[in-house]
């Protein structure tokens, strides 16, 4: 997917909608100036679980991520993102969300971070900080101090029918960065037939059905729309879209939002 220059002259068919594209433009022209200012405010926290079906010390991070995806700390949005490994499966299980794209994704938090290796279940906190997935205090300790944090990005998400999605935001200036969209599905379940977890029904929130960057911000600042079809195996009421604003030196997540998928029938 890639973004898509938007035409300034385009007239939205519905007033409402006209409105909301007045209040997007609006925070839009302020963002430049608070960033300048250098005074930036908490924003969502992204919370990355990577994950597997195939590991018996996972389905109580799993657990956690759901409590976790979704809600607020003190204010501030917490972004799940579910990341099934694919370096578990054998021929006793294979993990039917897991992907070798994920197994990468680890891997480069491994070396941005310095560890001796990967491993499940891992959660990774606004792409800087990581901790054992399935350790309830030390988690709730991050998240409270991610939550605290000041986001030099910002994020903003609005429809633009059915599955065309408008991107925008503003950022720092400094080279590196990327801006990257996940759909995630919740709901999902799955019973396991063989390995660690066999005879178990695990259930599974935010499971990042797919990730892509779409794009790099331009002088501090990103506009665009993102064409977000649906495959035949994603249920649409339960998918969301995250984007976030990573930067691919260091691995930190700098910015974030996410918003429910827009459902054919309620656009």
């Amino acid at each position: 997917m890639k973004l898509e220059q938007r035409s300034v002259f385009q007239i939205p068919r519905l007033a409402i909608r006209l409105s909301q594209r007045l209040l997007l433009g609006s925070l839009v022209f302020l963002l430049p100036l608070v960033l300048a200012s250098g005074v930036y405010a908490a924003g969502p926290v992204v919370v990355e679980l990577f994950t597997t079906e195939g590991c018996s010390s996972c389905p109580p991070a799993d657990a956690l991520l759901a409590q976790i995806d979704g809600k607020t700390l003190n204010g501030v949005e917490l972004i799940g993102l579910g990341e099934h490994v694919d370096y578990w499966n054998s021929s006793a299980w294979k993990d039917r969300f897991s992907s070798s794209q994920f197994t990468d994704r680890q891997n480069d938090y491994v070396a941005w971070m310095h560890l001796k290796s990967s491993y499940t279940p891992q959660m990774v906190i606004d792409g800087h900080v990581q901790v054992l997935g399935n350790d309830g205090p030390a988690v709730s300790r991050d998240l409270a101090a991610a939550a605290a944090a000041p986001k030099p990005a910002t994020v903003i998400l609005s429809w633009e029918g059915q599955s065309k999605l408008h991107i925008a935001g503003q950022t720092p200036t400094s080279s590196g960065l990327k801006v990257l969209l996940a759909v995630t599905e919740d709901g999902l379940s799955t019973s396991i037939g063989g390995g660690e977890n066999k005879g178990r029904t695990l259930q599974h929130t935010a499971v990042v059905r797919e990730l892509k960057a779409v794009g790099k911000p331009s002088h501090g600042s990103f506009d665009g729309t993102v064409d977000i079809p649906v495959h035949a195996d994603w249920n649409a009421t339960n998918l969301r879209v995250v984007v976030f604003v990573q930067d691919f030196h260091s691995g930190e997540i700098l910015g974030a939002a996410a918003i429910p998928y827009q459902h054919p029938s309620t656009s």
